[in-house]
């Protein structure tokens, strides 16, 4: 019998991993389909016709797409285990600093990653400034990040914030960035207790099954972009 709940994912993704811990977390059973960016499914087609891309949850073959709209619908649909704090301006706090980090990642530290000479460190110095943000307000409001708090569980916050604590090194090294994420304090201490929950390793892809995927997309956009 088919599971109700399905997910599209390809396993090196930082936003799919979001979602496999978020449905871990709340307990919810579903059936996984990894996908081929090169070749995508009529499924992921059918379900993402925007974007084409993946994640896309499936519930009843009703699919919700983009990793942050897919947490906020895992938590008002299983209301087990909460993810996201019972206070009004805390929960507003949390959205604010998730936004944050993805436009970071995917506005500056991605384009940080393709770009060269020039351009690239002026991006890199802007990715920076976002991290010294960062790492203030884990520093700041460590209660909103149960992995620096030194609790148990895994909240909202964590979830996301792991694109920057475990992803961003592994884009740094493959792509020859000198934004050295780990240098940051309060990032360094805060992943080092994520990475060791037991939901986050039993999920974590390994850096060294990481580093030659994200090389190999830095070798492609590199030659893409001399074409």
């Amino acid at each position: 019998m088919a599971r109700e709940v399905k997910l599209l994912g390809i396993w090196p993704s930082p936003f799919v991993f979001r979602v496999k811990v978020a449905l871990q977390l709340k307990g919810v059973d579903y059936e996984y389909f990894e996908e081929d960016p090169f070749n995508k499914s009529p499924k992921l087609l059918e379900s993402n016709p925007i974007h084409k891309k993946v994640p896309v949850l499936i519930h009843g073959e009703k699919p919700i797409n983009e990793s942050l709209t897919i947490l906020e619908y895992i938590e008002e649909t299983w209301q087990n285990n909460p993810l996201l704090p019972q206070d009004p301006y805390e929960r507003a706090t949390v959205r604010f600093w998730a936004k944050f980090v993805d436009d970071l990642f995917w506005n500056k530290a991605f384009a940080a990653f393709i770009a060269k000479g020039e351009a690239k460190e002026k991006i890199e110095k802007e990715v920076i400034e976002g991290l010294e943000k960062i790492d203030g307000a884990i520093k700041e409001k460590s209660s909103l990040f149960n992995s620096a708090a030194g609790g148990e569980s895994i909240g909202f916050l964590d979830i996301v914030f792991g694109v920057i604590g475990y992803w961003l090194p592994i884009y740094e090294e493959a792509g020859s960035m000198q934004t050295h994420t780990q240098k940051f304090p309060a990032i360094a201490e805060w992943t080092t207790k994520f990475v060791n929950h037991p939901v986050i390793k039993e999920n974590l892809p390994s850096t060294e099954s990481l580093l030659p995927f994200f090389r190999q997309v830095h070798e492609f956009v590199s030659s893409a972009s001399n074409n």
